[in-house]
């Protein structure tokens, strides 16, 4: 199972902290935006897959399968 390298990490659970799940994409991709999210992440979770998101892992999961 593929997972977010180790900074990319760190970076995406910064700029969702606080955000309710579950959510779809363009959600996150808007509160990571409104949370002034790094360039690093935000990139990352503009790249996930659209889909219904019910946790921070499945996010962590959606920006390691994009990195395959």
């Amino acid at each position: 199972m593929p997972q977010a390298p180790q900074s990319a990490t760190h970076d995406i659970a910064q700029a969702l902290a606080g955000i309710n799940f579950p959510c779809n994409k363009n959600s996150i991709v808007e509160y990571a935006r409104r949370n002034n999210a790094s360039q690093k992440a935000l990139e990352a979770i503009e790249r996930l897959p659209s889909a219904e998101y019910s946790s921070m892992a499945d996010v962590f999961k959606g920006v390691g399968e994009e990195n395959q």
